[in-house]
């Protein structure tokens, strides 16, 4: 038997899901408002002719490819990955990578703007007694995830430094996620740093290793603490967008369990 589990977050309008001037915006139409747009395919037809008078639900929406549970591509980070190559957009990452056996990583602990180092996720690793394999996703369960829709959500959790995307990249991973709105740091707690310290290698370290090894993450997961760290598998298949950045997808936790 298989059980489901939801790890992604509803596209929301009017909660605070992104920095301002970037969050979605959605027209919802009833069976109301539509009415006359349905008429207006069948000449001559009027409202008695629908059932109950009503025409069709509909929404219009307006975001980003980055709105919602989305998958970024390594074309997102640069134009180049793998150390030179053309970098690849959503439609042409590996349909591989987004079907594999999952890993959570624990990171709810550490404060706000703390650069998770690559001895930390050897520690999370140790402590869950796993040792990684190509192509499992490993997804980071951060302080933020519990915050989403809140006004603190964009700036709360900790993000993945250079290092330890290097780190989880070099064992063969091949895709990652996280629960807060970026892979890296929140960009508060990094601006601060490089007001201080004047270094740009800070800014956006763990996206920009795709420039070295081409390699995917989801944003905004949620619901990461119900998982275990191992015994599931992930699905997240992304939106086929030609060309684009990014794809949104209904991340899955798949659990396989004996008959009762």
């Amino acid at each position: 038997m298989r059980r489901f589990v939801d790890i992604s977050v509803a596209l929301t309008a009017g909660i605070r899901s992104d920095p301002p001037g970037h969050e979605p915006q959605i027209e919802y139409l009833d069976h109301e408002a539509t009415a006359p747009d349905v008429l207006s395919f069948f000449p001559g037809a009027t409202r008695a002719d629908l059932p109950d008078g009503e025409g069709w639900a509909i929404e219009r929406v307006r975001l980003t490819t980055h709105n919602g549970t989305h998958l970024d591509a390594p074309y997102h980070y640069a134009s180049t990955m793998d150390g030179g190559a053309r970098a690849i957009t959503i439609d042409e990452v590996p349909l591989e990578w987004c079907l594999q056996p999952g890993v959570k990583l624990d990171f709810r602990h550490l404060p706000d703007g703390h650069v998770v180092t690559a001895a930390e996720v050897e520690a999370e690793l140790d402590r869950i007694g796993h040792t990684l394999s190509p192509l499992e996703i490993v997804v980071v369960n951060t302080a933020a995830g519990a915050r989403y829709g809140e006004d603190d959500y964009v700036s709360t959790g900790c993000g993945m430094g250079r290092e330890a995307t290097l780190y989880l990249l070099e064992r063969g991973v091949r895709l990652t996620g996280t629960d807060a709105w970026s892979w890296d740091a929140p960009f508060v707690h990094t601006a601060r740093r490089y007001a201080a310290e004047g270094d740009p290698s800070i800014i956006w370290e763990g996206h920009r290793v795709g420039r070295d090894i081409g390699y995917c993450h989801i944003e905004k997961l949620h619901n990461l603490e119900s998982l275990p760290a191992t015994g599931f598998q992930i699905s997240c298949f992304p939106v086929k967008i030609h060309a684009a950045s990014a794809g949104w997808t209904r991340a899955v936790a798949i659990f396989d369990e004996p008959d009762a």
